[in-house]
């Protein structure tokens, strides 16, 4: 089966993101494909490269980033919501003309569309958050 995962709340906050998470593990561990996680509202900051949390606590931005490399799984986040958020790659950067950007490797930001075609193109489309 193809599963397109939908995260709409952040990494600390809420128990989404890691649910989230182990349900990709799982479901690749199944035999299952991931076609995309797309990340939205709060979930946008699963992708920022500058959270630092104690080292004895989870990764959950690394761990995201892993996913993606080990097993090719496209990871989006909504541009409008990763914009109001401060969630920037450097094609954002430079378009609003600021000094850094923040994004994590193995995210890519992208429309709202990327949402649709993955409900689109998925078997089944889970939210979580």
């Amino acid at each position: 089966m193809k599963f397109a995962i939908l995260v709409n709340e952040g990494p600390y906050t809420h128990q989404a993101s890691d649910t989230a998470y182990h349900f990709a593990k799982a479901a690749l561990a199944g035999g299952h494909e991931i076609f995309r996680v797309f990340f939205y509202h709060d979930g946008v900051h699963n992708a920022t490269r500058l959270a630092a949390p104690p080292q004895d606590e989870r990764r959950v931005t690394e761990r995201w980033t892993q996913l993606a490399a080990e097993h090719g799984v496209d990871l989006v986040v909504c541009v409008a919501a990763a914009q109001r958020r401060g969630v920037v790659d450097a094609g954002e950067q430079k378009r609003h003309g600021m000094d850094a950007n923040n994004i994590a490797g193995g995210f890519r930001i992208s429309g709202l569309g990327q949402l649709i075609e993955s409900g689109v193109r998925a078997d089944r489309l889970v939210a979580f958050g």
